[in-house]
């Protein structure tokens, strides 16, 4: 059996879809439907069983669960940055977590965690040590603390422990997430509802729109767990992007663009675009400021070193294959 916490999330229902694409049904699915709208996520994935989140805890600390398990998922959490109840998410994000670990350690499970790029800041080097690790708000502060925890019980595990510091993933299934869905889920939306794309103004000395940020398609992401999953020789943290920084500006060209080719429509540069007000800028929040990460690009020294050498989607790339999905099903 294989274990996925967060299994109606984002990435979770990602990792199940890709599961079962390898013949694998005997899955229990964790999480919380209290917003029971992400049971969608599931519906056309193949699971053995589901458990909320708080009665999985409790079965898999005490042993309760039947029959061996091949590997636990970790993806459950927590991912809204402007959450400000402490307490909350560090018992949703860090407390749950080690007690899943504790156990994983004990029955010998390989354990593969999603943690985050946001440990990093507003920091200019994105490298999985200590001394570039700058939380800015409680989310980041969760996920870093975890890490931590990790990097003291790697000497001494008794089965794999892989953490992955998730950079701007986007991709299917991400609809429930609302205003932490990615940029690219609310361009396509924008320009379907508005037909335009609305952009923060630069801040910092950025001009509009050229934030950058190491944005990552979600079968990218999978596709690493899996190769992790398969080596469970391997452990460590490790930073999951592509490695290449791209504007905001990419992105909102990319979307509009890849909604004109499925219209029959030239695609037009930015200019062109800023010109036709298909892109417009906006004020810069201020409940982010001091609080946003202007520039991301993942160091992928560690992740290429663990042998992983799959090229990951430009955001070109990646945002075509995403609007084409959207579309579909819209």
């Amino acid at each position: 059996m294989y274990i996925v916490t967060g299994a109606a999330g984002f990435i979770g229902a990602n990792l199940v879809r890709s599961l079962n694409a390898r013949g694998i049904t005997d899955i229990l699915a964790v999480d919380n439907l209290s917003h029971g709208d992400k049971f969608i996520n599931l519906s056309d994935l193949d699971i053995a069983d589901y458990l909320d989140k708080e009665v999985f805890l409790e079965a898999f600390s005490s042993g309760r669960i039947d029959g061996p398990v091949e590997a636990l998922f970790h993806e459950g959490a927590c991912s809204d940055t402007m959450e400000h109840d402490g307490r909350y998410m560090m018992d949703n994000n860090y407390r749950y977590s080690v007690a899943l670990l504790e156990r994983c350690q004990l029955q010998k499970i390989p354990f593969l965690y999603a943690s985050s790029a946001s440990v990093y800041g507003a920091g200019q080097v994105f490298c999985e040590s200590r001394e570039y690790e700058r939380p800015l708000n409680v989310y980041a502060y969760s996920k870093f603390l975890f890490d931590q925890y990790v990097r003291r019980m790697v000497s001494r595990k008794t089965s794999q422990i892989v953490g992955f510091r998730y950079f701007n993933v986007y991709g299917p299934c991400e609809a429930h997430k609302n205003s932490m869905a990615s940029v690219a889920f609310h361009f396509y939306n924008q320009v379907v509802d508005k037909g335009q794309v609305r952009l923060f103004r630069g801040t910092d000395g950025i001009a509009d729109g050229m934030q950058r940020r190491d944005f990552i398609h979600v079968d990218d992401v999978v596709a690493v767990n899996l190769y992790f999953l398969d080596r469970p020789h391997l452990s460590g943290i490790f930073n999951l992007g592509t490695g290449r920084a791209q504007t905001f500006n990419d992105v909102a060209c990319a979307v509009i663009n890849s909604v004109r080719v499925l219209k029959s429509e030239k695609p037009l540069d930015l200019d062109e675009l800023i010109i036709q007000k298909l892109i417009e800028y906006i004020p810069f929040p201020q409940a982010l400021v001091g609080k946003y990460q202007n520039y991301t690009q993942a160091n992928l020294h560690a992740l290429r070193e663990s042998g992983y050498s799959a090229p990951f989607m430009d955001v070109e790339q990646g945002i075509s294959l995403y609007v084409n999905s959207l579309a579909l099903n819209s």
